[in-house]
């Protein structure tokens, strides 16, 4: 893998001049050449605009918000369909000349759609956090249906601070005698700590 761009065009075998038109286009903006997933990829203020690559049979340009481009001449297609929400891809057939007055057009549209602030950004998954319930606090909810109903209703943060609670117990009596407290409070739908959130 080049460890620089200009190391990636020098090892460029497929696609060298097409690329190479490419990069002479961009040199025309006013966008900064880096290296980032071993292809050129062109920035605005260190946000990613576009990167240009050669495949095996093809050879193209993804415009990370594509999805803002107004694509009047039809060149864009959905980077991963059902996955990509913002980025959009411009796959060149060899055996075409490159429009480059073309390609412009669409690179000055992404870098003002960038001014702009069009951006759709990447959600990020949250993660659930599991909570392990201790088998003496389990065994009672097991045995007593409103028990169980009632500590269904806290949030998964309520049912941790009490599964803590009686992990956190060093003594099997300490435990028995957290289990008898908090059952109390889950019945009357009161949280560890909720007496100190009142004061």
């Amino acid at each position: 893998m080049a460890a620089t761009a200009e190391e990636y065009f020098n090892n460029l075998s497929a696609f060298k001049e097409e690329l190479l038109c490419l990069r002479r286009l961009l040199s025309t903006t006013q966008l900064q050449e880096e290296l980032k997933w071993g292809i050129p990829t062109y920035t605005l203020k260190g946000k990613n605009i576009l990167g240009i690559n050669a495949f095996k049979n093809h050879f193209g340009i993804w415009f990370f918000q594509g999805v803002f481009l107004t694509d009047k001449h039809q060149k864009l297609a959905n980077a991963q369909e059902g996955k990509t929400k913002a980025m959009r891809q411009w796959r060149f057939d060899p055996k075409d000349e490159i429009p480059e007055k073309i390609v412009l057009l669409y690179i000055i549209e992404a870098i003002e759609n960038h001014k702009s602030g069009k951006e759709i950004k990447p959600k990020k998954a949250i993660k659930k956090k599991e909570v392990f319930i201790p088998s003496l606090l389990q065994e009672a909810l097991d045995g007593d249906k409103n028990l169980k109903n009632a500590f269904q209703a806290f949030t998964a943060s309520k049912h941790h601070e009490f599964a803590e609670y009686i992990k956190s117990a060093k003594q099997e009596k300490t435990k028995l005698s957290r289990l008898a407290k908090i059952k109390v409070l889950i019945l009357k739908g009161e949280g560890l700590h909720d007496k100190y959130k009142n004061c």
